[in-house]
């Protein structure tokens, strides 16, 4: 679906942008773990201000569905009040995990609050929620690679690819 020297070249321009919209700033970039880890590490590359870096790790799949409940795994111990805060996500569908987190770090009183995600499925969404930085909008489609997996897989995969249910196979009868 996309290769990797248009992803990085995407991040790269996301991480230029982030870099002119907080000049003089200093963010803090909430990573949430397993799948953002190659997108953050690829951004944060590009970051020419000074900043922080903390990962949180929570789960809401189960294969290719979001079970719809956010379950904190990993939590934040750095203080955020005052702070600018980036939550960097791998994919941004149905938007449930966003919101929950977002919903956590608000009442902590950052001073700002924005998410970068490398993948965004508008028509997905089913929960109130904006990025502010998007690398590619895709199609509702399960995807897979450049940190994304399935069920722990594919996480490897330098590019993005769609995952491929196997297709009833057809049987050829006598005649």
């Amino acid at each position: 679906m996309i290769d990797r020297a248009t992803l990085e070249t995407r991040i790269a321009a996301l991480a230029g942008q982030i870099s002119a919209d907080y000049a003089g700033r200093q963010p803090l970039f909430v990573a949430i773990l397993n799948g953002s880890f190659m997108f953050v590490a690829q951004l944060m590359k590009g970051i020419s201000v000074a900043c922080d870096v903390t990962f949180v790790r929570v789960a809401s799949y189960q294969a290719t569905e979001s079970s719809g409940v956010v379950k904190e795994i990993l939590g934040l111990t750095e203080d955020i009040r005052g702070r600018d805060v980036i939550i960097v996500e791998d994919i941004v569908d149905t938007g449930l995990t966003m919101f929950e987190l977002c919903g956590q770090l608000a009442t902590q009183k950052p001073n700002s609050l924005k998410i970068a995600t490398m993948l965004f499925k508008p028509t997905a969404l089913r929960a109130d929620v904006s990025p502010s930085y998007v690398g590619f909008e895709i199609d509702n489609k399960f995807v897979l690679g450049y940190g994304l997996d399935y069920d722990g897989l594919g996480r490897n995969l330098a590019a993005i690819y769609v995952l491929q249910q196997d297709a009833p196979t057809e049987t050829t009868g006598g005649n």
